[in-house]
C-alpha cells in the first residue's frame, strides 16, 4: 500500500505524516513534503541555498509559511 508523502508505514490516528529529504550539493534539490503535499522542492522553484523552513500550524496542519535562510552569505 501507498502511505503519505511515500513513507515506508502510515502514522497513527491523531498525528501528521512528512517527510524532509535533503538536497545534495548542486545535484539533487531538498523537498519538504506535508501530509501528501509537497510544500517546498526544486520543482515548484521555492528553495533556496541554505536551511528550507515550512512553518506548520502544528493542531491544525495548516501551512503558515515557507522560507530559507542562506547560510553561506551571512
Amino acid at each position: 500500500p501507498r502511505h503519505k508523502c511515500g513513507n515506508q508505514k502510515s502514522c497513527p490516528q491523531n498525528y501528521f505524516a512528512f517527510r524532509i529529504v535533503s538536497g545534495a550539493a548542486n545535484v539533487v534539490g531538498p523537498s519538504i513534503c506535508f501530509e501528501d503535499l509537497v510544500l517546498m522542492s526544486s520543482i515548484k522553484n521555492n528553495i533556496g541555498r541554505g536551511l528550507n523552513i515550512a512553518l506548520v500550524n502544528g493542531t491544525t496542519g495548516q501551512l503558515l509559511k515557507i522560507d530559507s535562510f542562506d547560510m553561506y552569505s551571512g
